[in-house]
């Protein structure tokens, strides 16, 4: 992890700090004590202790075998986030925010959540850690994802509904910023992706790097060699920044994230930030946004609730604006079969955030060859969505 400063606020034109006053020695005494952190032999061995201990780190890098074939281009590596403790890669960034919590003193955490995925993650790190726990979500949010609902509240958390807005991600984590804003004094803020005012989205990103970590000495074990491609799903981008990030400066490495293209970019009823949007100000931080002219912001839409934003990280909008990064959409036809071919190749349910990123595969696969390989970050696993795919093929899952 890397030391922060006030000077490294900003990914070239993107991110920085768009927040009421009230906020500003807040983020300052976050930042003051990850700075800290980072340095403390105590706070990396006790994170490092939870990671392995707790989640289970390392996750695998499991060779798609039955998924290549059918494919029939690049090898394909399947970083399974989804092995983790809660079933997604939220636990690494909850675990590191919930340290950093007890550090500075503070007796409650909030989040906001979309799918759940993060809003588990941070009941369940709160129930470990002793903390008061509060997660707000969308109405919409759920009612599409009512296990993880009920999840949050077995852990202990109060599950506040946000029935403002289009009552999902963006209009929940609203809510947090102005619970936080408030009670900022005993509340940490744990936010779920690599969004936000500084020094949230580099804080996010390095508990998330844990990710592309673990992927390069893994496929330097089993390959060799580098692979030619990594690919990841982007609502937010924190699994995408998390495996991104330690390939960044291995130049020969193509990263390709996935947005939702939902019913078709061109219908307007998407989440696709980066390939349909424009630059402005959303939660703090400057980025590819979806608004109209009057720079309001319009409702995104995605089959993933977990994707299901109208905003991208800001150093996602630096990879795409330097050309590092290659950003796609998918729709969410595509990611239902997407989500099909993945659990009936190898037998793995994905999360349909990351049915996404499997669904760009096939795409992938009639421009790659046999010798290169790819590496798909496996966000997250799909219990959670069976219910909305069922719904969304009417119960049949041939139909």
């Amino acid at each position: 992890m890397k030391i922060l400063s006030e000077k490294k606020g900003h990914f070239g034109l993107f991110g920085g700090r768009y927040v009421p006053e009230t906020l500003i020695p807040a983020l300052d005494e976050l930042e003051k004590a990850y700075n800290e952190a980072v340095k403390s032999p105590d706070f990396n061995i006790a994170l490092s202790y939870y990671l392995k201990n707790y989640s289970g780190r390392p996750t695998p890098l499991y060779y798609a075998e039955n998924l290549t074939r059918t494919l029939g281009g690049a090898k394909i590596f399947l970083k399974r986030e989804d092995l983790n403790h809660t079933g997604a890669h939220k636990i690494n960034n909850t675990l590191g925010q919930a340290l950093l919590a007890k550090r500075m003193g503070k007796k409650r955490v909030i989040a906001e959540t979309g799918a759940g995925q993060h809003g588990v993650a941070t009941a369940t790190v709160a129930a470990m850690f002793g903390l008061e726990c509060e997660i707000y979500m969308g109405e919409k949010d759920m009612e599409r994802q009512e296990i993880n609902v009920f999840r949050m509240r077995m852990l202990g958390a109060k599950v506040t509904p946000v029935k403002t807005g289009s009552r999902t991600l963006k209009d929940a984590t609203n809510e947090a910023i102005r619970d936080w804003v408030t009670n900022v004094k005993d509340t940490h803020y744990i936010i779920g992706s690599v969004v936000g005012p500084h020094p949230y989205p580099a804080i996010v990103r390095d508990f998330q790097a844990v990710i592309g970590r673990e992927a390069k000495r893994q496929v330097l074990d089993i390959e060799g060699r580098l692979p030619d491609y990594v690919v990841a799903c982007v609502g937010g981008g924190s699994n995408a920044m998390g495996i991104f990030y330690e390939f960044i400066p291995d130049k020969k490495v193509r990263l390709i994230g996935v947005e939702a293209a939902g019913k078709g970019i061109e219908t307007g009823e998407h989440a696709a930030s980066i390939n349909a949007g424009s630059i402005g100000v959303l939660h703090g931080s400057k980025s590819y946004i979806l608004q109209d002219e009057d720079g309001q912001i319009i409702p995104a839409h995605s089959i993933s609730a977990g994707l299901d934003y109208p905003g991208v990280g800001p150093e996602h909008a630096y990879l795409k604006e330097t050309g590092r990064a290659t950003y796609v959409a998918v729709t969410d036809k595509e990611a239902v079969e997407g989500f099909k071919l993945l659990t009936k190749t190898e037998g793995i349910i994905p999360a349909l955030e990351s049915a996404h990123a499997v669904a760009f595969l096939e795409r992938l696969s009639k421009v790659t060859t046999k010798e290169q390989t790819v590496i798909l970050c496996l966000s997250g696993r799909g219990d959670k969505d069976v219910y909305t795919v069922s719904k969304h093929l009417n119960g049949r899952f041939d139909g």
